[in-house]
């Protein structure tokens, strides 16, 4: 996989009389080492997450539970992806715009990352990243 653009990534999922069994390896089906995991779940209603691009992060996002839009941004095609599958992923090359939101009342997303957190590696303005793309 190159890490060029964001793009849906289908999951294996096993399914038998029990239920469902979906899974990530990471290398696999995600095109980098997992260094951190986390999830974002009880947004009310109207709330915005995200809202940042990342200069060196790639992310792998997943509605693990219900529904919410990804608002996205490359600097060159805008777009909205609505996740509400549990065994879709949506990877997020670095410097993508990202923010979720219309979050279902169930809502979780789950979020596998490259990296631990860095601070440094946020840009949280809007403005900033659009210069950073090279837009006005």
């Amino acid at each position: 996989m190159s890490p060029t653009a964001w793009r849906t990534v289908e999951l294996p999922t096993v399914v038998d009389p029990r239920g469902k069994l979906t899974f990530v390896e990471s290398g696999v089906h995600v095109p980098f080492p997992i260094r951190r995991v986390y999830w974002i779940s009880d947004v009310p209603s109207g709330a915005v997450r995200g809202a940042a691009a990342y200069r060196n992060l790639e992310l792998l996002v997943i509605a693990v539970s219900g529904s919410f839009d990804a608002v996205l941004d490359d600097g060159r095609s805008p777009d909205v992806i609505r996740l509400d599958r549990s065994f879709r992923g949506l990877y997020l090359p670095p410097m993508t715009w990202h923010q979720f939101e219309n979050f279902s009342t169930n809502g979780v997303c789950l979020v596998l990352a490259s990296q631990p957190y860095a601070e440094a590696d946020y840009i949280l303005d809007r403005a900033e990243f659009r210069a950073l793309k090279g837009e006005s």
